[in-house]
């Protein structure tokens, strides 16, 4: 988990704590370095187990996940080619609650607004 923080503050430079101001988890071990990761920039919150609404949008991500890699595939299989034809696939999905934008653009689009302090 500290490798991957570490490689997001580096590809997001100053910008980490504008980029990420909560975190939610689930408690899993994996994740068991992430409050200390993430305290000096955001809010970490852990779901309880068995909790699934406590994480409505990583479970509907996870949702959009297994049309492309079925429950129970092993994601190691999953060649980063195609997980990153995935990630672009999701990414450029509109949703319904961002008004029918994708993530993407409404990610740039507040990304810029933060930047230029609106």
């Amino acid at each position: 988990m500290d490798q991957a923080v570490q490689q997001l503050r580096e590809r997001a430079g100053a910008n980490f704590d504008q980029l990420f101001k909560t975190v939610t988890s689930d408690n899993g071990s994996e994740f068991s370095g992430l409050h200390d990761a993430l305290q000096d920039v955001a809010d970490v919150y852990f779901s309880h187990p068995y909790a699934s609404w406590e994480r409505g949008t990583s479970e509907n991500q996870h949702k959009l996940i297994r049309r492309f890699v079925p429950k129970g595939s092993p994601i190691s299989e999953v060649s980063e080619n195609q997980i990153l034809r995935i990630q672009r696939w999701m990414n450029d999905y509109p949703r319904k609650i961002l008004g029918y934008a994708t993530p993407h653009d409404t990610f740039v689009q507040a990304f810029k607004q933060e930047r230029l302090g609106a």
